[in-house]
């Protein structure tokens, strides 16, 4: 990725798949930011000296919460949407012990600095355990403002994953056959432009679907066209995302999911078609009149 250009700050957000020492390692090497869920209770170390210092999940669960703060999970199989009620604390700065590696003992390497917040929901003794999450951070943390900013930024993660589904099956950029790096960049960069709007336009219908119809990032003629197409007057975001998707063949019927990216960007893709369609159309009257 390289380091990011002056004045600018990239935050790479990942799941703990992430929680890799040479990944960590990485990120402060190129000067970029991270907040990454933590999959191993790595051993802690203090100084120059690295002396043991305690484990990572042992910390961050003995720091009492510090705020409150509400989240809306979004459904999953067999776990519906809700909302929750999550408590929030973090921790002084660790320092995180360099694992072992071949040719290299436990500790050899430098440690890697973080801040840890930790993030969870309080269940009763018989429930079944609830949401927690222990994320690792570039920034320093001192105060609840900053822990819950990094944990804002943790639950972006959702939103970047349905960009990246988006652009992979949706548009099917995994699928192009370019042979040079350079081709691939380019295509990639366009088609994520549509991916965008695509996420942009469910986002919508989820969060404000009684917003005006306009507001869904069609462009008038494009919005003329799917309103004489559905034969329905569109008035709101979300009709205009049902309409959209049932152009790309999703049914709309009571036991069907939501649209997936496929039937998004074919209906994407069949509207822009029909617009090209009434274009064609309208040049070829206008000749016909001239003659």
């Amino acid at each position: 990725m390289g380091r990011p250009p002056a004045g600018t700050r990239w935050v790479v957000v990942a799941d703990r798949g992430a929680d890799i020492y040479e990944h960590l390692q990485q990120c402060q090497a190129q000067g970029l930011g991270f907040v990454v869920r933590a999959a191993q209770d790595r051993a802690l170390v203090a100084g120059l000296a690295k002396t043991p210092a305690g484990h990572l999940f042992e910390l961050a669960r003995t720091q009492p919460s510090v705020g409150t703060f509400s989240l809306a999970l979004r459904g999953r199989p067999r776990q519906p949407a809700r909302e929750v009620k999550l408590q929030i604390s973090f921790s002084p700065p660790v320092a995180l012990r360099a694992p072992q590696r071949p040719g290299g003992a436990t500790g050899k390497g430098e440690p890697v600095p973080a801040s840890l917040v930790r993030v969870w929901e309080e269940t009763g003794p018989d429930a079944a355990p609830g949401l927690e999450w222990l994320l690792l951070g570039d920034q320093p943390i001192t105060d609840v403002a900053q822990a819950l900013t990094c944990a804002r930024q943790y639950t972006s993660r959702w939103l970047i994953e349905d960009f990246h589904k988006a652009l992979k099956t949706g548009l099917g950029a995994e699928k192009l056959q370019l042979q040079t790096a350079a081709r691939l960049f380019a295509a990639v960069a366009l088609l994520s432009v549509v991916a965008l709007a695509l996420v942009d336009l469910r986002e919508k219908s989820r969060l404000e679907p009684d917003a005006p119809a306009e507001t869904a990032g069609l462009t008038d003629q494009e919005l003329r066209v799917l309103r004489r197409q559905s034969r329905r007057p569109l008035n709101t975001v979300r009709a205009v995302f049902l309409a959209l998707a049932a152009l790309g063949g999703h049914l709309g019927r009571t036991g069907d999911g939501p649209p997936g990216w496929q039937t998004l960007w074919l209906g994407r893709r069949t509207l822009r078609l029909l617009v090209e369609g009434v274009d064609l159309a309208a040049h070829l009257a206008g000749q016909l009149l001239a003659e």
